[in-house]
Parts: structure tokens; C-alpha cells; sequence
């Protein structure tokens, strides 16, 4: 079966011929006009919308977005902030980046009905600091929407006011994991904080109810309220409502990012109709579906699930369709989107070297175990790839990434394990016989790339 079309509704004007970033091109395409209609609404219906929506976060967990939002401590007498989460550091990622280069004003038109939703006077777009050039843009444009009145004093002459910031980060990872960038936001180093007690929807920002959501996240935010929550229903399959964005990278023909309803597409679908299958005289080896951190997947390899009459029905790698759920009876995450793809020409072992360098460098530090853990994981890869490898080096990698997750304070644990976990369990042969396969290939008698 070939894929499906491709719907474009967050990305439905990037890379479009005469579209530009600027707020008279954005107002001419019916730009704010969402906004209009929500600052006459009870902001109490906008979030049951964005709840009955279905809508969860595009960041990376996949979280109900308007359960979150009903967190929020609302009695506290303190004010609420809203943080967009702009730190896109997840490798393979690169959707958040487009959005606020050509198309900023829907970002800001999102978030600002968001703060109206949640009673919020004041938003930052946190923004990493490798995107200098994006916060730039964002810059000019809140100030476009300000001096037009959407954002600032009395929006669009009502009596609610609520101002927005952009505040760049330093280029580290561990600030995309929200309460590590709410301590980067208050000026300290991104140690994250520990949950209980510190949930942003009660101690966040300055130790006031926070919401931090992503900058895909709230794109739909604005398309959800223009449609009304049964219309976006009716987008992607139950559960995994909406489209996502893919951000397709790798060996395959045809790279970039795809937007389609969620569930709607399979991976065989995306990787061989969409993006023109592997290069020339390869074959698909593995994908990782949704950045660096998730899982591993195995091309050939079966999985067996249940449907919900209690029947079960077995997949490959290129029937799984591209939803949350599924993704994760699977084994692994939809993620951030990010579908990493690689071909036979890839060793394995080399593959996970250089995502092990990758978290190593990135961990905080403040846990023991991933301090510690990332980089042992690092080492015995570093080793093997110089020519020291031993044929227990991946069941010794496997069992310091047994030891990591579940064992800190934020998800970094889970980042950083996983892709030793499951690089190891599904190509254990790759690491078992990597010092004899390099042996080989230095003496011409095996390609290795």
C-alpha cells in the first residue's frame, strides 16, 4: 500500500514560495485571528478544548498536553508562567527549528492563546544557544506582535496583559528536560530538579506554577481552538490525535521532514514511498524512530501485539504504524520524531560510539549512576573502536546501562541507557565479534564502514 498524502497543517507554509516570517505576510494568511476569537472566550473552555482534543506533547514523552495544563495550581495566589520549550538539542531533531525561521508568528499566536488559557502574565521562549539566528527572528517578530497589540498590555484592547521573552541557552542538552532549563532560566547551572517535590505545575519557575510545553506542541494549540476539538479528533487515529512532524535523517534517498496524521503512516511507508527507499545497492539495517535516545529497531526483526478484541497480530519493522502507542509496544518511542536511518554500509558498534560520546559529554553530572554510567558506556566503546575491543565488551556496556536507568533524576538516565540497551540486545553479534570483523576488514576480506 502506498503512503498516504502528506497534511501539512504546522508546517503548511514552510518552504512556501512568497511566504516570509514577517508579521504583514503572517496577518495576510489570517494570521491571529485565533487569537481574536480566543481573548473572547472563558479561558476554562479553551483548556477543556485542548483537553477533549487529545493533544499530547510533541517534545519527546508524549504527555497529554491539556492534562498537564489542568495541573496547574490555580489557587496558589502565586503568578503562572508559560515556558516554550525551544532547546531542540535531541540528535536527529530539527522540526522546532524550521517553524521559528520561516514561520515565528505561529509560534508566538500559539502560545499567546495558551497564556490567555492558563492565566499567565508573563512567557519565555527558552531558545538553545546554537540557534542564534532563531532568536533573532523571534526577537523581531514578538516585537511586530507587540507593537500590533498581541502581545504586551491590554491584547487586543482587553484587560488582560501578558508580555513574552526570549532567554538563550548555552548549548547543553540536559536543558531540554524541564526543570533542568527552569534552573537555567533562573540563571543556574541545568541541575534538574527532584519530582516530588518539585512538579512545575506547582513549584516551577521562581517556585510559581509552571508550564513548559514545546514549540510543536503549541502550534497546535491555535489549530485545535480554529477547529474545535471534534474536527481535530477526526486527524490521526485514537489516542494519537493530530499530525506529527518527522524529521527524517540518515541513509535514505530523500531526507527531511514529512508532516502526516498521527497513525496514519507506517515506517516502510515513510522510509520507502516518501523517502525514496536506501541508496543505491544498500539495505535498510535499523532506525531509531524518535531521536537519539529511543530505542533501536532491527530491520526484520517481529513483534507480536495485541488488538484490543484480545487477538494478536505481528508486525515488522516496516508495518509499524508511526503513533505513540504502538511505537512503544514496540519497544521503543515516537519520541522528539526524529527517524534516524541506517543502512548494512553502518557498523553498529561505531554507531553507538558515537552516541555514547554524545550523552557522555551531556550529562549534568549531578546523579552518580549517569555521571558515572555515560561515561564507562563511552570509554569501553572508545576502546573498542581503537582496536581493544573484547568479546564481552557489549554484555559489560549492557550491564552499566542496567545500573543507570531508573536510578536518577530525570530522564537523562533512560537517554543515555537506552541506546546502549537495545543497540546491545539487538545486535549483541556486532559486539561480540567487532575486534575479529576490523581484523578482517584492515586485512581486505570485509567491507567495514
Amino acid at each position: 500500500m502506498s503512503a498516504p498524502a502528506e497534511r501539512r497543517m504546522i508546517f503548511k507554509h514552510i518552504d512556501e514560495e512568497g511566504y516570509s516570517n514577517d508579521i504583514d505576510c503572517y496577518l495576510k494568511n489570517g494570521g491571529y485571528e485565533i487569537l481574536k476569537k480566543a481573548v473572547t472566550q472563558k479561558p476554562e473552555d479553551i483548556r477543556d478544548e485542548v483537553k477533549k482534543s487529545g493533544l499530547r506533547g510533541r517534545g519527546g514523552a508524549g504527555f497529554s498536553c491539556g492534562l498537564k495544563w489542568s495541573f496547574v495550581d490555580r489557587k496558589s495566589g502565586k503568578p503562572i508562567y508559560l515556558v516554550v520549550n525551544a532547546d531542540e538539542s535531541e540528535p536527529g531533531t530539527f522540526k522546532d527549528r524550521y517553524i521559528i525561521h520561516q514561520d515565528p508568528h505561529q509560534l508566538i499566536e500559539g502560545t499567546m492563546i495558551s497564556c490567555f488559557a492558563n492565566d499567565v502574565k508573563q512567557a519565555y521562549i527558552y531558545i538553545r544557544g546554537e540557534f542564534p539566528e532563531g532568536a533573532r527572528i523571534l526577537e523581531q517578530a514578538i516585537q511586530e506582535a507587540r507593537d500590533k497589540g498581541f502581545v504586551g498590555k491590554n491584547i487586543l484592547g482587553t484587560d488582560y496583559s501578558c508580555d513574552m521573552f526570549i532567554h538563550r541557552g548555552a548549548g547543553a542538552y540536559i536543558c531540554g528536560e524541564e526543570t533542568g532549563l527552569i534552573e537555567s532560566l533562573e540563571g543556574k547551572r541545568a541541575n534538574p530538579r527532584i519530582k516530588p517535590p518539585y512538579f512545575p505545575a506547582v513549584l516551577g519557575l521562581y517556585q510559581c506554577p509552571t508550564i513548559v510545553n514545546n514549540v510543536e506542541t503549541l502550534c497546535h494549540v491555535k489549530h485545535i481552538l480554529e477547529m474545535g476539538a471534534d474536527e481535530y479528533l477526526k486527524i490521526g487515529t485514537p489516542n494519537n490525535t493530530g499530525t506529527r512532524i518527522f524529521c527524517v535523517s540518515g541513509h535514505v534517498k530523500k531526507p527531511g521532514y514529512y508532516e502526516y496524521a498521527c497513525g496514519e503512516i507506517t515506517m516502510g511507508q515513510l522510509l520507502y514511498d516518501v523517502c525514496g527507499g536506501p541508496l543505491d545497492g544498500r539495505e535498510f539495517k535499523a532506525v531509531i524512530p524518535g531521536g537519539s535516545s529511543a530505542k533501536v529497531l532491527r530491520f526484520g526483526e517481529k513483534f507480536t501485539l495485541k488488538n484490543k478484541d484480545g487477538s494478536t497480530r505481528e508486525l515488522g519493522v516496516e508495518d509499524i504504524p508511526l503513533d505513540f502507542d504502538t511505537l512503544a509496544a514496540c519497544g521503543t518511542m515516537g519520541g522528539s520524531g526524529g527517524v534516524i536511518v541506517m543502512d548494512d554500509s553502518v557498523n553498529m558498534v561505531e554507531a553507538l560510539a558515537n552516541i555514547n560520546a554524545f550523552y557522555a559529554h551531556e550529562s549534568c553530572g549531578q546523579c552518580t549512576p549517569c555521571r558515572e554510567g555515560s561515561l564507562w558506556m563511552k570509554k569501553i566503546t572508545s576502546r573498542m573502536v581503537h582496536g581493544e575491543a573484547r568479546e564481552e565488551d557489549g554484555e559489560l556496556m549492557k550491564s552499566v546501562a542496567d545500573q543507570i536507568a531508573g536510578r536518577t533524576i530525570c530522564a537523562f538516565g533512560e537517554a543515555c541507557s537506552w541506546p546502549t540497551q537495545s543497540f546491545v540486545l539487538k545486535f549483541g553479534d556486532e559486539f561480540k565479534s567487532y575486534q575479529d570483523d576490523k581484523q578482517k576488514a584492515s586485512a581486505g576480506k570485509l567491507e567495514l564502514v
